[in-house]
């Protein structure tokens, strides 16, 4: 191509596109550097994962069918018929989740690192909406094989859902398109997985990438007195290439991880569900359900005046708006930040979340 047509087409896209304010934007771009900046990765990885669960899912979506009569036929053709569907559900599977790690992950680097401060608080809240939607996925993806675990598990989760104070039997119901798990749960699960639940992930999205480019990354406190005392100001390396080049090679290590787990392990299909069956010994949700399906387990049938369900229900709604809400009560008046009751009590929440789920896998 000639070199006068190149300069018109550049010329065309800039004067509609403004490439070159982008360019300029980027050039001037920077991250901090210190001894923590690798935590700041896992944003980016779970961004990197969540396109991945996009793309496997646009290719499974060509196959699938969300009926009970089909839907595990579907799938069992996939893995058995389609080239490389096998591999393709595994990588979906499993990104699935590793996706919701790298989120816990991040989010919880986000509070040992106390990058909710102000003004950065919704940044925060749009965060925990992130990560819920991204459970929400889990949640809805779980039922859609139709096989016996999912289709048990399901209705777990929905009966938890109906011992919700004041909205809980409508709230099962709405989930479930019904009085019980059936086909109608299933169509609706899956409206939920493909167009509800992506669609407000986007906004979300969108809003948080916003945001995070408004306030720029957070330095830790420690890293900024540290670097005030010496009367300098903290390191910073510019976001192309550096920061970009570092991040695509997480990327990289990631999709590495992905492809062994997807090879190696593929995720299988198990039994096709029977509603007339009794349901098997053993059902318990996905490992990121697993801490307060256990709790719920353990607590009494009946404390004062409440169901222990319902009680316990309450006691994790109340922990969630209490954590959505970190920013605020973590904050003194004078504008100071509560460190080591933050830390505190992100370990107590790290601790409790492995401990609990590995009692509910053995258990």
């Amino acid at each position: 191509m000639a070199p006068a047509v190149i300069a018109k087409i550049r010329w065309w896209l800039e004067d509609r596109l403004g490439l070159e304010t982008v360019k300029e934007f980027l050039a001037h771009k920077s991250v901090p550097r210190h001894s923590a900046t690798m935590w700041y990765y896992f944003g980016g990885i779970t961004l990197f994962l969540f396109g991945i669960q996009v793309t496997t899912g646009i290719l499974l979506l060509l196959y699938y069918r969300p009926s009970p009569n089909e839907a595990y036929e579907s799938v069992q053709f996939i893995m058995t018929q389609v080239d490389f569907g096998w591999l393709i559900r595994s990588i979906h599977s499993w990104a699935a989740n590793l996706m919701i790690l790298t989120a816990f992950i991040h989010m919880f680097s986000v509070v040992f690192l106390h990058a909710y401060r102000a003004p950065r608080e919704l940044t925060w809240l749009t965060g925990i909406v992130l990560l819920g939607l991204a459970l929400g996925f889990g949640f809805s993806g779980y039922l859609l094989p139709w096989n016996t675990i999912s289709y048990f598990a399901t209705r777990v989760g929905t009966d938890i859902a109906a011992v919700v104070p004041l909205i809980g039997p409508p709230l099962a119901r709405f989930l479930r398109g019904g009085s019980d798990i059936s086909g109608g749960t299933l169509t609706r699960f899956f409206g939920f997985h493909v167009a509800v639940l992506p669609g407000i992930t986007t906004l979300v999205l969108l809003l948080h990438l916003a945001l995070v480019q408004k306030w720029n990354i957070s330095v830790p406190p420690k890293v900024e007195e540290e670097y005030q005392r010496k009367g300098q100001e903290v390191p910073r390396i510019p976001f192309v290439p550096d920061f970009v080049l570092r991040e695509l090679m997480a990327w990289y290590i990631t999709l590495a991880i992905l492809g062994v787990l997807a090879a190696l392990f593929p995720w299988e299909l198990g039994q096709k569900a029977d509603p007339f069956a009794p349901a098997p010994a053993g059902i318990r949700p996905e490992w990121y359900f697993l801490a307060p399906f256990y709790t719920l387990k353990l607590i009494p049938s009946h404390v004062w005046f409440l169901e222990g369900e319902v009680l316990g229900v309450i006691c994790f709604g109340l922990l969630a708006a209490a954590w959505a809400c970190l920013p605020f009560w973590a904050s003194r008046r004078d504008g100071t930040i509560r460190t080591r009751l933050v830390t505190g009590a992100g370990v107590l929440l790290v601790s409790y979340l492995a401990v609990f789920s590995a009692l509910g896998y053995w258990r």
